[in-house]
């Protein structure tokens, strides 16, 4: 799996080529912050009116497709709702990525573009949503590419952990060849 970073930025966003863009979003985090507030920034509020109308209000496990194209390289975001922020803990953060790759797989995606859960409001620092993120993710062959949506700072202190978990992954899997050959 192809696990890379794309800069916060629109002129970044522009040039991806992914069909979906998940959008970890809190109930009470309004306006919304990061990556889904640069896509309602893009979709001129229609992320904020949504909200507004009560068609999606970020409760933990919620999960809504909204269309993202013309204005968006993206046809779809999925909007993932993780709750309230005082409640958001590694618990609550498993739940919210098992219900995005549940989404996702339903969808017969291969390759997507996520912003962490808690990243967009700051709940969580870079190090730690990336560790999370990705012992949740595992080392699935479900997905080819995974495109991480964050400020730059921030994936300058994730890639460290991500090397990290690449050789714990290589390792594990040495060892289990290891045991293989004693039988």
């Amino acid at each position: 799996m192809d696990f890379r970073f794309i800069p916060l930025d629109l002129a970044r966003i522009d040039t991806l080529r992914a069909e979906v863009a998940v959008l970890p979003f809190f109930v009470d985090e309004r306006p919304l912050r990061g990556a889904a507030g640069l896509c309602d920034w893009r979709l001129c509020g229609r992320l904020s009116r949504v909200l507004q109308r009560g068609r999606v209000e970020g409760a933990l496990g919620e999960v809504t497709l909204v269309p993202g194209r013309p204005r968006l390289p993206f046809d779809k975001l999925l909007l993932v709702g993780c709750g309230a922020r005082e409640d958001f803990d590694e618990a609550a953060h498993e739940r919210v990525v098992l219900q995005l790759l549940r989404a996702l797989e339903g969808l017969r995606l291969r390759s997507f573009a996520v912003s962490l859960p808690g990243r967009g409001a700051g709940v969580l620092g870079p190090a730690e949503a990336v560790r999370w993120f990705l012992r949740v993710l595992g080392d699935a062959p479900r997905f080819d590419e995974v495109m991480v949506l964050d400020e730059a700072e921030s994936q300058r202190v994730m890639m460290p952990v991500v090397e990290s978990e690449r050789q714990r992954i290589v390792r594990a899997r040495e060892a289990l060849d290891d045991e293989g050959e004693q039988y």
